[in-house]
C-alpha cells in the first residue's frame, strides 16, 4: 500500500483532527504537541483529498513568523509556490479584504495603516489639544485598544459605557481619535479587525461574497483571539460552519491585550455539534519537565483538562534554587550556563533566560558580561521602529497619502529645517479652521502668503520636495526610497550605522510594490526577523510564546513578580499569571532551571520577597530544591558597580584549533592574558582539555 505522506507519520489524534472536515472542530493542542503540523497537513489534505482550491481556505494565525512558516510548509506539501493563499495574520488578512471593500465604509482603498508608535503620537497630540495630562497617553492608547477589541465604538462608549467604567475624557479622546483617523484616511491595527466585522455586518452582499469564497476556515492559537476576531470568524463561518480552530486554553496569556480565553472554553456552545480532539502527546519536552509544568497548570479552574505525555526519556530533574538577591541569582545563572557550555551539553544559542518584567534583565546582563558569555536581549523593538527607518517610511506614507498628518508631523523637521513649534501650531490651527490636512493647508498658506518670511522658504522647500515625489510614478518601493534619500538629503545627517540601516531598508524593498511594502512595514513585529545568533537569549515570558530552547532558566519566581503585583487582587488574572509560568516552563526541551531570591531591588528600593505561590503546586519529588546562601548580602548603600571591559581573548570561543596529538577541536573557553592565557578545547573522541596556550602548540584552522 502506498505511503500517504499527509497522514502516515502522524499520531492517532492528529490524524483524527485532519480527517474531520465537514463541521466545526476544536483541537485542544497541548504545548509542543505538533499543532502547526496539524494545521498545515489539514490545509494540504483539504486541497489534495477534498479537492478544495488553495485560495478557498482562510487560514489565520497571530504572528508573521508563524504565518511564514505555515506558508513554507504548505508550499512544500503542495509542491508549488502558492502566492494567492489566504494564509496570514488576522491583521494582514483583514487588511487584504479592506483594500478591496473599504469604500463601502466611506474610506479610500489607499488608506494608511498606523502602527503603535503612530497611534501613540496621534493620541498625545489629541490630549494636548484637550489639555489632558499627557502622561496618561499610554493608558488611553491601551484602553481604546481594549474598547475596539470588544467592538465598542466611541458613540456606544459615550452613550452607556457598555460594561466598562465610564470616563468622559476617555470617550472624548476616543471620539476625536477616530475622527482624525478617518480624516487622514488611516486605520490602526484594531480598526483592521473592527472595520472588517462592521463591513460584514452592515453589508450582507459583501459577507456572502466571502462566505462563498472561503469554503473552510483554519484558526491557529485560537486561545489568543479577542471578541472582534472571534466575531469575524463567526461571520465567515455563518453559512457552512466548516471551521477548525486549534489552541490551548492553558497558554492564553494576552488578557491585557483583550484576548478572551472564554472563546475557546465556549466554542462548542457557539458551534453546536463541534468535534473535540485533544493533542496530548508532547514532542518537545522531557517527562520531568511535563510533570512539573503539569502540576502547576492543573491548579487553574475553568480549563479543558489535558494530560501531556512524551515518548522521550524522563530526562534531568528540574532544579529550583533560592538565593539571597538578584545579583547572586544572576551569578548562578551565568555560572550554570558556562558550565553547560564547557561540558559540551549545549551551545549558547540553545539557552534562554526568561523573566516577567524587563528590569530583571539588568542583573542577568551584568553577570553574563562578567563571565564573558555572548547574549542577545530579545526586546519589543522592531527594525521598522528604529528612528531613521520610521522617518524614511513616514516620507513614503506622506507621499502616498497627503492627508497623513501623523507622518507629516514626524518628518517636517527630519532632517532639521528650523521650522519651530509655534509655526507648526499655526499650521495646525489653520488646518482645523479650513477642514484640510496639514499639507494642503501649508500649500494654501504659501499661496495666500500668510506665513512669516523667515519660514516661507523653509516650508516652501518641504512642500516642493513632497509634491515632486508624490507626482512621480515609482515602479517599486526601492525606487521611491532612493528618490526620498536623494531629494531630502536625509543621509547627510546620520551616523554610519544608521546609514547602513537605511541602505538595508532599500535592499529589502527591491522588487516590492510601494503599497505592499508599506503594509509589510506597518504590520511587522519585533520577532519577525529574529536571527539565530550564537548567544544566550534573554527575553520576557510573554515574548517567549511560540519559541523553544533545549535549556531554559525562569528567574524571579516571587510574589509580586510572578504573579505580578498588579494581578494579585484578581483571581482571573492570577490564573493568567499561572498560565504565563506554564508557558515559560514548557519552552524547555531538555533542562529547566527555576529560581527566586529573598531580597530584590525593585524601583530603587530593596524589598523582602516571598516565594511565588505557584511553587507550592510543584510536588517535591518532581524537582531538586536547592537553597543557596552567601556571605555578602545586597545593602541599600552598595554603590553601582563598574564592569571593566574584558581583555581581548587570544582565541575566540567557537573557533577551531588543531593540536599535534588530538587533532581538530573547538574552543569552549579562553581566559587570562599573554603568557597566562588558558584555553579549554573540546576534542571529538578525546573530550575537554584545559591547556596553557604558550605550551599547547595550537594552530588556528
Amino acid at each position: 500500500m502506498a505511503k500517504d505522506v499527509l497522514l502516515d507519520d502522524l499520531n492517532t489524534q492528529q490524524r483524527e483532527a485532519i480527517l474531520h472536515c465537514d463541521g466545526p472542530l476544536l483541537v485542544l493542542a497541548g504545548a509542543g504537541s505538533g499543532k502547526t503540523r496539524v494545521i498545515t497537513r489539514k490545509f494540504a489534505y483539504l486541497t489534495k483529498k477534498k479537492k478544495l482550491s488553495p485560495g478557498s481556505i482562510f487560514t489565520v494565525t497571530f504572528t508573521n513568523k508563524a504565518a511564514a512558516e505555515m506558508k513554507h510548509r504548505v508550499s512544500q506539501l503542495l509542491d508549488s509556490d502558492e502566492k494567492n493563499l489566504w494564509l496570514g495574520t488576522f491583521h494582514s488578512q483583514c487588511n487584504r479584504i479592506l483594500r478591496r471593500e473599504i469604500t463601502a465604509l466611506g474610506y479610500k482603498p489607499d488608506f494608511t495603516v498606523y502602527d503603535d508608535a503612530d497611534q501613540s503620537s496621534l493620541i498625545r497630540h489629541i490630549l494636548r489639544e484637550f489639555n489632558i495630562y499627557e502622561a496618561l497617553y499610554k493608558g488611553v492608547v491601551s484602553r481604546i485598544s481594549i474598547l475596539k477589541s470588544h467592538l465598542i465604538t466611541p458613540e456606544e462608549f459615550l452613550a452607556k459605557g457598555d460594561g466598562f467604567s465610564f470616563d468622559e475624557k476617555l470617550g472624548r479622546a476616543y471620539m476625536k481619535y477616530q475622527h482624525e483617523l478617518k480624516r487622514c484616511n488611516a486605520l490602526d491595527f484594531d480598526d483592521l479587525i473592527m472595520l472588517a466585522v462592521r463591513l460584514f455586518e452592515e453589508h450582507p452582499k459583501v459577507l456572502k461574497k466571502y462566505t462563498s469564497l472561503f469554503e473552510h476556515l483554519l484558526v491557529d492559537e485560537f486561545q489568543d483571539t479577542n471578541r472582534a476576531q472571534y466575531r469575524l470568524m463567526q461571520l465567515l463561518a455563518s453559512q457552512h460552519h466548516r471551521i477548525s480552530v486549534v489552541g490551548d486554553d492553558d497558554q492564553s496569556i494576552y488578557y491585557f491585550r483583550g484576548a478572551d480565553v472564554g472563546n475557546i472554553l465556549n466554542f462548542e456552545k457557539d458551534f453546536p455539534k463541534t468535534k473535540i480532539v485533544k493533542l496530548e502527546q508532547n514532542y518537545r519536552s522531557t517527562q520531568k519537565i511535563l510533570d512539573v509544568s503539569g502540576s502547576v497548570i492543573s491548579q487553574n479552574e475553568n480549563r479543558k483538562t489535558k494530560q501531556l505525555w512524551t515518548d522521550r526519556a524522563k530526562g534531568e530533574m528540574v532544579t529550583y534554587s533560592t538565593l539571597q538577591n538578584e545579583e547572586e541569582e544572576a551569578k548562578q545563572v551565568a555560572r550554570t550556563i558556562k558550565d553547560l557550555y564547557l561540558k559540551g551539553k549545549f551551545e549558547y544559542s540553545d539557552i534562554a533566560v526568561l523573566y516577567r518584567i524587563n528590569l530583571q534583565a539588568r542583573a542577568i546582563e551584568d553577570s553574563l558580561r562578567e563571565e564573558r558569555l555572548p547574549y542577545q536581549v530579545i526586546s519589543g523593538i522592531s527594525f521598522y521602529q528604529r528612528r531613521e527607518i520610521k522617518d524614511i517610511i513616514s516620507y513614503m506614507r506622506l507621499i502616498s497619502n497627503l492627508e497623513d498628518n501623523v507622518s507629516l508631523r514626524r518628518i517636517i523637521n527630519s532632517p532639521p529645517r528650523g521650522i519651530g513649534a509655534s509655526t507648526i501650531g499655526k499650521i495646525e490651527q489653520e488646518a482645523k479652521k479650513q477642514g484640510l490636512s496639514m499639507f494642503r493647508t501649508m500649500k494654501s498658506m504659501l499661496k495666500a502668503q500668510s506665513l512669516a518670511v523667515s519660514f516661507k522658504d523653509k516650508i516652501g522647500e518641504f512642500v516642493r520636495i513632497i509634491e515632486k515625489l508624490s507626482q512621480q510614478q515609482f515602479r517599486t518601493a526601492a525606487d521611491m526610497l532612493k528618490g526620498i534619500v536623494e531629494r531630502t538629503g536625509y543621509l547627510d545627517h546620520l551616523e554610519d550605522d544608521r546609514i547602513q540601516n537605511v541602505l538595508e531598508l532599500v535592499a529589502a524593498a527591491e522588487g516590492t510594490p510601494v503599497r505592499e511594502f508599506l503594509d509589510r512595514a506597518a504590520l511587522a513585529s519585533a520577532t519577525d526577523n529574529l536571527q539565530e545568533a550564537k548567544a544566550v537569549s534573554l527575553l520576557t515570558l510573554h515574548s517567549a510564546k511560540g519559541l523553544e530552547f533545549p535549556a531554559v532558566f525562569v528567574v524571579g519566581l516571587e510574589e509580586g513578580i510572578l504573579p505580578y503585583f498588579k494581578a494579585m487582587d484578581s483571581p482571573r488574572e492570577v490564573q493568567e499569571e499561572r498560565r504565563l509560568f506554564y508557558v515559560g516552563m514548557t519552552r524547555a526541551k531538555d533542562q529547566l532551571f527555576l529560581s527566586s531570591v529573598r531580597r530584590r531591588r525593585l524601583y530603587s528600593k530593596i524589598q523582602e520577597q516571598e516565594p511565588s505561590r505557584f511553587l507550592k503546586d510543584i510536588p517535591r519529588e518532581h524537582c531538586d530544591w536547592v537553597e543557596r546562601t552567601c556571605e555578602r548580602v545586597l545593602q541599600a548603600a552598595t554603590p553601582a558597580r563598574t564592569i571593566p571591559k574584558p581583555p581581548k581573548a587570544l582565541y575566540i570561543v567557537g573557533c577551531r584549533v588543531k593540536h599535534p596529538s588530538w587533532g581538530i577541536g573547538v574552543v569552549r573557553d579562553c581566559c587570562g592574558e599573554g603568557e597566562e592565557t588558558k584555553v579549554t578545547v573540546n576534542f571529538p573522541g578525546v573530550g575537554l582539555k584545559r591547556l596553557a596556550a604558550k605550551l599547547a602548540n595550537l594552530e588556528k584552522v
